[in-house]
């Protein structure tokens, strides 16, 4: 019996596909794993324990002096508030230049100011302790943040230049929240302090938005106290005597009425002659008021002065020259005759009046 022949194709003969079967670590395999972690965590546990204390380290140090400089700061404030209650050069009227109030939001300003920036002093430099300790290159980052810091200096020069203009306004207290201001671009009553801008309302009810750089000087007209002064002109030949007679009896009833007694912080004072001329002399009377009270004085004492000075038969001129009287004289042109009809040779008077020419003969 034959056996038959087994034929072999070309390719290689097929092969069933075997699953993949997990490998399952050995407990030989796990001892050493877990021999490897443990001597690495023997040996880097150290370090971490110095890290982390050292990090532990620099945030309480940061916490504890933040808390200190934030209470030296307050205290001071507070001091500068107590020592601003005290008169201005032994006088009660010295006293007078800045209110509770405004002081007290004055020194809040201040306060808020110094203690965020000693927190961003403090706080970022532990923040760059503790980066340093985790042994991350600090030189790239003050490289850049130095070179950022320079190109935003020089693009925002303005918003530095205002910036620390407001804050120096504020410190030195040029000026507060309900005061009457000229800072030159623009005037009226303040509104808000601002670090960057302050907000001024104007004589016509507009908001002037005023740059704190932009500030060359600043004119405050309702500290310590205003001045009103009354410039009365008269004729040369009234009589000074009585002039000052009646202005004393004005000013003495004035100042005893009310609410005039309440504005006026000095009796008002005639001070006498302030011009002379040829045809009028001017009269100067004077008081201190009430900060921003100056022009509502000046009215009421023009009123009253108008009305004694009517009463005495004393008369006030207009100005510092009186125009003086003349006489009108004759009339120049009066003693010119009319131009006549006859003058122009185009009028028909001329025209009818000229004589008649012959009619020419011809041969």
């Amino acid at each position: 019996m034959s056996v038959p022949a087994v034929l072999k194709a070309d390719g290689p003969s097929p092969t069933p596909t075997e699953s993949p079967s997990p490998a399952v670590p050995s407990l030989r395999d796990a001892q050493e794993q877990a021999t490897n972690a443990a001597s690495w965590v023997e040996q880097n546990w150290s370090t971490w324990l110095a890290i982390g204390l050292r990090v532990l380290l620099i945030l309480v140090i940061a916490t504890v002096l933040r808390v200190v400089v934030r209470r030296a700061i307050t205290k001071l404030i507070d001091r500068m508030s107590r020592t601003g209650d005290q008169p201005v050069n032994g006088t009660s009227l010295g006293g007078l230049l800045v209110n509770a109030e405004r002081r007290r939001q004055r020194s809040q300003a201040i306060g808020s100011v110094l203690r965020s920036v000693a927190s961003f002093l403090i706080l970022g430099t532990a923040a760059l302790m503790i980066l340093g300790t985790f042994q991350i290159n600090l030189a790239p980052l003050l490289a850049s943040a130095g070179v950022a810091g320079v190109a935003i200096g020089f693009g925002a020069r303005n918003l530095v230049t205002d910036f620390l203009s407001g804050v120096f306004m504020i410190l030195e207290d040029q000026y507060g929240v309900g005061d009457t201001v000229d800072a030159g671009v623009a005037s009226g009553e303040v509104i808000e302090v601002g670090l960057r801008v302050t907000k001024l309302r104007g004589d016509n009810g507009e908001i002037w938005y005023v740059r704190n750089g932009e500030v060359k000087r600043i004119g405050n007209l309702s500290q310590g106290w205003a001045t009103a002064n009354v410039d009365v002109t008269v004729r040369s030949d009234e009589d000074l005597d009585q002039v000052k007679e009646v202005l004393s009896d004005v000013a003495g009833k004035m100042s005893k009425e009310e609410p005039w007694n309440e504005l006026l912080w000095s009796p008002i004072e005639v001070l006498g002659l302030d011009s002379v001329l040829l045809d009028s002399m001017v009269v100067r009377v004077s008081a201190k008021t009430m900060p921003g009270k100056s022009v509502t004085v000046e009215r009421e004492a023009r009123w009253r002065i108008k009305r004694a000075f009517d009463e005495a038969g004393i008369r006030i001129v207009g100005g510092a020259t009186t125009p003086v009287d003349v006489a009108p004289g004759p009339d120049p042109a009066a003693a010119v005759a009319p131009p006549s009809a006859y003058a122009s040779s185009v009028s028909p008077q001329s025209i009818a009046a000229s004589p008649l020419t012959p009619p020419s003969t011809t041969k």
